[in-house]
């Protein structure tokens, strides 16, 4: 599915995302990928749920986020509390969704100057 959202100059957006793929204005990613509002996308480790880790969260603090929006793949997925303990310790809001759904509220959140940060699972194909 294809997203036109507002866009804020300076600032990340996803422009797309299919099953296999994810882009990040015009550059396509095909791994996990923690998005800044601003500055430089990076590849996140895990691509699963399963694959989760308490470090993995704790990787999004230097990012500086004011909130994160962590999509958990194709479905809704919870992971356990106790991995994001970091970022709640220190007052940064979580919420979980699927990959699709927090692309669009990380495109809304950012076009509104928030300091968002999306931590987004790429499943390879054939993954739960």
């Amino acid at each position: 599915m294809k997203f036109q959202p507002d866009v804020l100059a300076g600032t990340n957006v996803v422009t797309r995302i299919d099953a296999d793929a994810l882009w990040i204005g015009n550059q396509r990613f095909s791994h996990s990928l923690m998005v800044p509002w601003t500055g430089m996308v990076k590849p996140w480790r895990p691509s699963t749920p399963e694959e989760l880790a308490a470090d993995d969260f704790d990787a999004l603090l230097e990012l500086r986020p004011e909130l994160v929006i962590f999509g958990s793949g194709p479905r809704l997925r919870f992971v356990s509390p106790a991995f994001m303990r970091g970022l709640i310790e220190r007052r940064i809001g979580v919420e979980t969704m699927d990959t699709g759904a927090a692309c669009r509220t990380f495109n809304v959140l950012v076009s509104e100057g928030r300091s968002a940060v999306a931590a987004l699972l790429l499943q390879p194909p054939g993954a739960a």
